[in-house]
């Protein structure tokens, strides 16, 4: 009689530990279902088309914050460990003339709009007149040198080396607060794609 109570008081008070086992395992299998099924329907996604690539629609607000957060918080990691150069009037000079070239199509500048196509990408190309004081200067050296993913942002590091890009950042980093006198005096005319179309907001 005795040792069936001691028996019975053994697994009892071996219950709570099996029930904390059966609670792991239930919420293990559920978590595992729940990742099989987003699995299978973004897969759905993917092979039915379902998802409309057009850019002449917006991203939605949960995929454009997705995106944009990914990307900021990727540059930064980054760019983190880079150290821009002293910044030099020949930096300023020979930046202006590559941003003329390369990047007032689609990021025009201080009384400079955007080529008309620019406003028809998606996710649309920034201002950076305005957008460049939320960056800093090695966060723009590491973009312009690498490019960004299914933004249309190309990689000019290939073609240019880091002093090129080190002087485009300069500028870029100068362009807001830039009067459109100092911006047509730097660097010349060269490579002045944007037609005025569309305005840049």
């Amino acid at each position: 009689m005795n040792d069936s109570k001691s028996d019975q008081a053994k697994d009892e008070g071996a219950s709570p530990e099996l029930n904390t086992k059966n609670l792991g395992l239930g919420v293990a299998l559920g978590a595992g279902a729940t990742v099989a099924l987003a699995a299978v329907a973004g897969l759905g996604v993917v092979y039915s088309g379902a998802y409309n690539v057009a850019a002449t629609e917006e991203h939605a607000s949960l995929g454009h914050w997705a995106l944009d957060t990914s990307f900021r918080n990727s540059v930064k990691a980054r760019a983190e460990g880079l150290t821009p150069p002293e910044i030099t009037p020949q930096m300023l000079e020979a930046g202006a003339a590559s941003y003329k070239a390369m990047c007032a199509h689609c990021h025009g500048g201080p009384g400079i709009e955007r080529a008309g196509w620019a406003s028809g990408m998606r996710p649309r190309p920034p201002y950076l007149a305005e957008a460049a004081a939320h960056w800093e200067a090695r966060e723009v050296f590491w973009i312009a040198k690498h490019g960004v993913k299914m933004t249309g942002m190309p990689s000019f590091g290939a073609a240019h080396d880091d002093a090129a890009l080190w002087s485009v950042a300069a500028f870029v980093e100068a362009l807001p607060g830039m009067t459109p006198d100092r911006y047509a005096a730097l660097g010349g005319q060269v490579g002045h794609y944007g037609d005025g179309e569309n305005p840049h907001p």
